[in-house]
């Protein structure tokens, strides 16, 4: 028999949808639009404000504040945006995750993520699936992350930029270029090499890894400029993981790649 307990002070808005086997703490506010779903955990002190979409099984923390309007000069408040967060995500204490700024628009989070304490979602952000996000890490608008990536604590991302598909990046850093797939990232805009531990983790086999590595050589330590090494790169037979990390190159056009830092040498890189 499913139920939803909602604590005596909290206070939830009775045109919001509650889902079955729904718990809501202490001082948490849950607006009109609000949509939350089957056994979702709101602890106390939660704000969901605004049109957002939660799914089943989400664990949100203390004070953690959702759908909240955009920190965007551009942003007027009579634009319809929205929040959509998928199943299974963890959103520990204190968290902000805006909604989007142009009208019509969403700030995204897909599933089974794990947003650590204080971490900021900016608008228009787009986050995949399996994505960690330490303590204080800050996300500007339309920063886009792929699944499987990590961001180390107290980093900060540049507003329009892409991180790859498991990217590991150090924590107390800095980007502002994209970060392709597969790479460790470090310090103010630089990369280091392959992820080479978590292709393994994520079950990659030996070719592939192997492919990636050449890829990432071709592009960081050939000696040619991106664009040479793409040529050079079409004319070689790659699987489908390298061939991700090199289309992800040629499309990093807005903001370009971060370099290879000066330190890491052909062996550090590998």
């Amino acid at each position: 028999m499913s139920s939803v307990r909602i604590h005596p002070m909290a206070l939830v808005d009775p045109e919001a949808q509650i889902g079955a086997d729904v718990e809501i703490g202490p001082f948490s506010m849950i607006g009109p639009q609000a949509v939350i779903g089957d056994k979702t955990i709101v602890q106390s002190h939660v704000v969901i404000e605004s049109e957002v979409a939660i799914g089943n099984g989400n664990f949100i923390g203390h004070g953690v504040i959702i759908g909240a309007s955009p920190q965007d000069v551009l942003y007027s408040p009579e634009r319809k945006t929205r929040v959509e967060i998928g199943n299974d995500n963890i959103i520990r204490e204190y968290c902000t995750i805006h909604r989007g700024s142009p009208d019509s628009s969403a700030t995204k989070i897909g599933d089974k993520n794990f947003l650590m304490a204080g971490a900021h979602i900016g608008h228009n952000c787009l986050i995949g699936n399996n994505v960690i996000i330490a303590n204080n890490c800050l996300l500007a608008g339309h920063v886009q992350v792929d699944d499987g990536a990590f961001l180390g604590g107290g980093s900060t991302f540049h507003q329009h930029m892409h991180i790859g598909r498991l990217v590991m990046v150090q924590g107390s850093s800095a980007f502002g270029k994209d970060l392709p797939p597969f790479v460790i990232a470090a310090e103010r805009n630089f990369v280091f090499g392959v992820n080479v531990v978590g292709l393994r983790r994520g079950g990659f086999s030996a070719t592939d890894r192997d492919e990636i590595k050449a890829a990432f050589k071709l592009i960081y330590l050939s000696g040619l400029n991106i664009s040479q090494a793409l040529e050079k790169a079409a004319t070689t037979k790659f699987g489908a993981p390298a061939r991700e990390f090199l289309d992800f190159v040629a499309n990093a056009k807005k903001r370009g790649i971060c370099p290879l830092s000066h330190g890491a040498g052909a062996d550090t890189a590998i």
